[in-house]
C-alpha cells in the first residue's frame, strides 16, 4: 500500500478524465525526427515498458552531468586562464562518450511515447512520468553543455550562467502553464533543434579538444557569448513570445479554460518568489557562492524547480487547481536568512539544501508514481502483468 499520498482524490478523477493533446508544426521534428524514431522503436521488443525507455534516457542524461562533474567539477578545465591552468584538460573520450549518451537519451525520449501505442500501454502515468524527468533534465543538459566552454576566457562567468539557466528553466515552466491554461501542449521548435545542436557541439569537442572553441566571431564576441546569445534568443524570440500567443488565442477564441486574471496567473507566484529568494543569496553571498561551487548551487536551483514544475504537471493534466506556494521555497528562504546572518555557514547551509530539495523531489516522484499505479491497478516498468 502506499504509504504517503500526494495526490488528492479530485486529482486522480481529474487523471481518469485526462485525453492527451498536443500540436507538434516542427518541420525537424515531422519530417526527420518522427520518421527516424519510429523506425526505431520497431526494433525495441514489445515486452519493455514505455516508462523504461523514459527512465534510461533520463539516466543517460544524468551520466553526462555525473561524468563531467568527475572530470570538471568547477568548470574550469576548458578555460586557460589562472587558476583554471592548474586543472587538467577533459579527455576527448568524455566528450564522445556525452555525445552517445545525449543521443541516446534524445532518442529514447523519442520513442517512449510510440512504445506506448505500440504496445497498447498509452495513459497519464506514461506521460506524467515522462514530463515530470523532463523538467529535472532541463537542468542536466545546459549544466552539461557549459563544460564545453568553461567558466573563464572566451566563455560566461557562473554568474552569467546562472541567468541563462534560469531563462531555460522558465521557457520549460512556461509551455507548461501555457497548457495549464490553454489545455493543449505547443510543441516548441526549437527543442529538437537544440538538442540535434548539442549532440554536433558534443562531436567537435570530442575530435577537436576544448580548444575548438576558442574563438571570437564579429564585435570580438566569444564563443560562449554566441551560446549565451542562442539560449535567450530560442526564449525571447520563438518560445516565449509563441506561449503568450496561444495563451492569447484560447481567450480570444474560448478554446482553453477561460480562467480568470488570478487563477490564471497562479502558477507564476511559486517561480518569481523562488527565483526572487535564490538570486538574492547569489548576490549577498560573503563566499561569492555562485563562483566558489557553482555546480552545487545550480544543482539546488534546478532540483528545486523540477518539483515546481512537476505539481504545475500534476494540476494541468487533472484538470486541478495549481499550488499557490511549493513547500520547498520555505527552506530555501530560511538558508538565504541562515547565509545572511551566519556567512561561515554557507557551504553548509548549500549543502543541507540541495540534499534536503533532493531527497523531497526523489520522494514525491516516486510515491506519485506509486499512488498512480495503485489507483489505475498498473505497473511503472513492467506491461506483461497489465490488466485489460
Amino acid at each position: 500500500m502506499t504509504v504517503v499520498r500526494y495526490l488528492t482524490p479530485e486529482q486522480l478523477v481529474g487523471f481518469e478524465n485526462y485525453k492527451y493533446s498536443a500540436q507538434d508544426t516542427s518541420p525537424l521534428s515531422n519530417y526527420v525526427m518522427h520518421p527516424f524514431w519510429n523506425a526505431v522503436v520497431k526494433i525495441c521488443p514489445r515486452w519493455i515498458a514505455p516508462n523504461v525507455l523514459t527512465f534510461v534516457g533520463f539516466l543517460f542524461t544524468v551520466g553526462n552531468f555525473v561524468l563531467l562533474a568527475v572530470y570538471d567539477y568547477s568548470y574550469y578545465a576548458s578555460s586557460d586562464e589562472p587558476p583554471a591552468d592548474q586543472y587538467p584538460p577533459i579527455p576527448n573520450w568524455v566528450w564522445f562518450a556525452c555525445a552517445f549518451n545525449h543521443f541516446m537519451a534524445h532518442t529514447l525520449d523519442g520513442i517512449d511515447g510510440k512504445q506506448a501505442r505500440r504496445t497498447g500501454t498509452s495513459g497519464p502515468l506514461g506521460e506524467l512520468f515522462d514530463h515530470g524527468l523532463d523538467s529535472w533534465s532541463t537542468f542536466f543538459i545546459p549544466a552539461c553543455i557549459w563544460s564545453v566552454f568553461g567558466r573563464l576566457d572566451y566563455s560566461i562567468s557562473p554568474l552569467r550562467f546562472y541567468f541563462v539557466l534560469w531563462n531555460v528553466i522558465l521557457c520549460f515552466y512556461t509551455s507548461h502553464w501555457e497548457k495549464y491554461l490553454t489545455k493543449i501542449l505547443f510543441l516548441p521548435w526549437g527543442y529538437d533543434i537544440s538538442q540535434m545542436l548539442i549532440f554536433v557541439i558534443y562531436l567537435i569537442t570530442g575530435f577537436g579538444g576544448q580548444n575548438i572553441w576558442k574563438f571570437k566571431i564579429f564585435w570580438g564576441i566569444s564563443s560562449g557569448a554566441m551560446f549565451e546569445f542562442m539560449m535567450y534568443a530560442g526564449s525571447l524570440g520563438t518560445s516565449l513570445p509563441m506561449s503568450f500567443w496561444n495563451i492569447y488565442k484560447s481567450y480570444r477564441d474560448k478554446t482553453g479554460k477561460m480562467l480568470g486574471v488570478w487563477e490564471s496567473i497562479r502558477p507564476l507566484f511559486t517561480p518569481i518568489v523562488f527565483f526572487t529568494f535564490s538570486t538574492i543569496w547569489v548576490y549577498h553571498s560573503s563566499t561569492d557562492i555562485i563562483n566558489k561551487n557553482p555546480r552545487m548551487y545550480l544543482f539546488m536551483v534546478g532540483t528545486i524547480f523540477a518539483n515546481v514544475n512537476c505539481r504545475l504537471i500534476v494540476s494541468q493534466m487533472s484538470s486541478t487547481r495549481c499550488e499557490f506556494i511549493n513547500w520547498l521555497i520555505l527552506p530555501l528562504a530560511l538558508s538565504v536568512v541562515i547565509v545572511l546572518v551566519f556567512p561561515s555557514l554557507e557551504m553548509a547551509t548549500l549543502l543541507v539544501m540541495s540534499s534536503v530539495a533532493t531527497v523531497a523531489h526523489i520522494h514525491y516522484g516516486v510515491y506519485v508514481v506509486r499512488q498512480m499505479c495503485e489507483h489505475f491497478l498498473i505497473k511503472c516498468f513492467t506491461i506483461k502483468d497489465r490488466a485489460d
